[in-house]
């Protein structure tokens, strides 16, 4: 890879174009080079891809000419907004297909742009080689002394002058008909020096093709999330919860192995039309609120409710929280209480009825009195946009990186480029998950428009096929270059079905299967891991007695949690590298369908991980893995280790086919690491 300065290219006025001998309208039609793709690509790079920073991007070019003459492909990349530029040759593939790679170093933008043109001098030195008429030879000397001197004159020092040594040596050698041909060529084909005329290439004439890619830091691409309710966290029952009861919570989520503890909506909570315990529309006088109702007298989206403490105690628990290895996510949510500020300072960022009241947000048949959406559409929408990039800039200089934001598909979608655009100009790292549960189309425009990572329909893929096919999907689709999913079998808002049936190995089973299928996870607590699971009423997925309306109080240490389960789990992911990332995901054959079975695989590291999950929480099921050996490069002769590492056990297994059985009320899953046997030694095999 080759450093160079980046210099801008000047456009060209009519006139100066007309001088040079272009006409206006027509391209350059001495350009043969043709550049068909660049590969990836989104949306024929409208979007950038997406990347995590310190890891190498793959970059295929589909590159030819005209003829028989020879291309030169090379690859340059750098930060948008930085002077240095880097550069590398493509490797020539078959079908004229070009590869290289670069690896952007720290978050931010980058551009990469594939450069080809057709290289005269070496197609002269690729003709040569061919050549054994000495009259042809010497003819041949003539025209690579040309093409050398029009190098020299690109070149400057030391470069310049062995070129014009070279040339001269050359038209010496045309020129004397007793000089061996053989010696002529290889006088003329000297490696050495046809790499100073490479440095120094007429590039005039090149063919460009530039896309961009955002590259975002390590917890982008692999983290595990937390959901927990603040004002839930208090030491006793009705005792309303504080960032300090939050911050002796830490060494419980620490040890469970979250990296990422999220907040809903830590502001003031309006008063007016305020809903009550279940979603009634009457609040009784101790009734807390929904914290998704935003704003009141104390204050709105830039402030924090007095309950949970103040602005020092948030900053305290931000520093507490880093020294557990945990980041503070909050929730965003652009919307208001009627009694917000906003209302009453920017009526018209508002939404009003032929009555003149504030139209409430509503998804019929639910209506939420409690919440004034922002009215996109508004004349001030400037004003607008800018006061709620001003709410995220506020966080942000509080220390907060990771954003989850609610509802985005519910506001318009140039916004959240705009503003997404402009933070992470300034602020790369920041991490933004959009909470989009709708049609797949917005889900995937949003996440192409600039969110980090994106919710997923996982909460409802429950069958093997359904898991299988969204999985590939993801995994492999075309999407897999700029929608990150984030797969949460819970959330505060949906209480699955499955999961109201408040069978243990079902919790187990969902959450083996949210750990090892997406490199992002989360789960909303403590109800995943207390088994939560009555509904509000028979056919709903709100919980009965939802912390969306009221406080909680958990007895988090109960015997019968899942903490040691997600412990375990978290644990696994982290000293496992196939699990830290989306790709490598292969959907292996079992011939039981109540069975799924699923390697992930780290190509660098040679990391395996083969889960096998019982879908049915009621019967013990079997059946025969079939794994692809070939692939995992698996010797058929010899045994091969898998170490269960939920459960510790061992077993060798040798060729493609070998039996599985898992019993719900045991072991509901399966999370093996492939160990290849290496030597042995005395009457003991090693494995890696």
């Amino acid at each position: 890879m080759t450093k160079v300065k980046r210099r801008a290219a000047a456009a060209k006025t009519p006139a100066a174009a007309a001088a040079a001998g272009a006409t206006p309208g027509i391209p350059e039609g001495r350009v043969r080079a043709v550049i068909d793709a660049v590969l990836p690509a989104v949306d024929g790079g409208r979007f950038p891809v997406k990347r995590i920073a310190g890891e190498a991007i793959g970059i295929e070019a589909h590159c030819f000419t005209d003829g028989h003459d020879r291309l030169r492909v090379v690859l340059r990349w750098h930060a948008v907004g930085a002077s240095d530029e880097y550069e590398v040759d493509m490797r020539p593939q078959a079908n004229d297909v070009w590869l290289a790679e670069f690896t952007p170093p720290r978050a931010g933008r980058y551009r990469y742009t594939v450069v080809a043109w057709v290289d005269h001098f070496e197609s002269w030195r690729h003709e040569l080689e061919r050549r054994d008429d000495p009259g042809d030879i010497r003819v041949a000397l003539q025209v690579g002394s040309a093409l050398i001197d029009e190098a020299a004159g690109r070149a400057s020092g030391s470069d310049a002058a062995i070129l014009i040594e070279w040339s001269a040596q050359l038209r010496a050698a045309a020129a004397d008909a007793g000089v061996d041909g053989g010696a002529q060529k290889a006088m003329a084909l000297d490696a050495a020096r046809a790499g100073i005329v490479a440095r120094h290439a007429d590039r005039s004439l090149a063919a460009t093709m530039a896309l961009e890619l955002v590259a975002d830091r390590k917890r982008a691409g692999f983290s595990s999330w937390y959901e927990m309710f603040p004002r839930s966290a208090g030491p006793e029952p009705g005792h309303h919860g504080t960032f300090r009861d939050v911050e002796a919570r830490l060494p419980y989520l620490a040890d469970m192995g979250f990296d990422v503890l999220y907040f809903p909506p830590i502001h003031p909570i309006g008063r007016i039309n305020r809903k009550g315990t279940n979603n009634t529309l009457v609040a009784g006088p101790e009734d807390v609120g929904s914290p998704w109702a935003i704003g009141a007298a104390e204050g709105g989206h830039k402030d924090i409710l007095p309950q949970l403490g103040t602005p020092d105690d948030f900053r305290r628990l931000l520093t507490k929280a880093r020294e557990f290895g945990i980041e503070i996510a909050l929730d965003i949510a652009f919307q208001c209480a009627p009694d917000h500020p906003y209302v009453k300072a920017h009526p018209q960022w508002f939404k009003h009825r032929p009555d003149g009241s504030v139209q409430y947000a509503e998804n019929p048949p639910k209506k939420y009195q409690d919440i004034y959406p922002f009215d996109f559409e508004t004349e001030d929408w400037r004003a607008l946009w800018e006061e709620l990039k001003s709410i995220l800039d506020f966080w942000i200089a509080q220390g907060v990186k990771i954003f989850r934001v609610d509802n985005p598909h519910t506001k318009a979608f140039g916004f959240w480029e705009w503003v997404i655009g402009a933070i992470k100009r300034g602020q790369p790292d920041v991490i933004f998950l959009a909470e989009a549960f709708t049609r797949p189309k917005l889900m995937h425009a949003l996440a192409k428009l600039g969110f980090t990572q994106s919710y997923t329909y996982f909460t409802w893929r429950n069958t093997k096929q359904e898991l299988t096919d969204y999985f590939t999907d993801l995994a492999l689709g075309p999407g897999r270059q700029y929608y990150r999913p984030n797969v949460w079998p819970n959330t505060p808002d949906i209480l699955h079905e499955t999961l109201q049936s408040g069978l243990r190995p079902v919790f187990t089973a969902r959450l083996v299967l949210a750990a090892t299928l997406a490199a992002n996870y989360g789960i909303y607590g403590p109800t995943y891991e207390l088994l939560e699971s009555a509904p509000r009423e028979s056919g709903s997925e709100e919980y009965r007695d939802s912390e969306k309306y009221q406080l909680r109080h958990w007895t988090i240490d109960r015997p019968d949690s899942l903490w040691s389960l997600i412990a375990r789990m978290n644990r696994i992911r982290r000293e496992n590298a196939a699990l830290q990332s989306d790709g490598g995901l292969y959907f292996c054959r079992i011939d039981n369908d109540q069975l799924i079975a699923y390697l992930k695989i780290d190509a660098r590291s040679g990391n395996v991980i083969l889960t096998v999950v019982n879908l049915d929480p009621h019967q013990p099921q079997s059946g025969w893995v079939d794994l692809d050996i070939d692939a995992l490069k698996l010797d058929t002769e010899q045994p091969y280790q898998v170490h269960d590492l939920l459960s510790e056990q061992r077993y060798i297994w040798r060729g493609r086919h070998n039996y599985v059985m898992l019993d719900p009320q045991r072991a509901p899953a399966h999370v093996f690491r492939l160990r290849r046997r290496v030597r042995r030694e005395q009457d003991f095999d090693y494995y890696l």
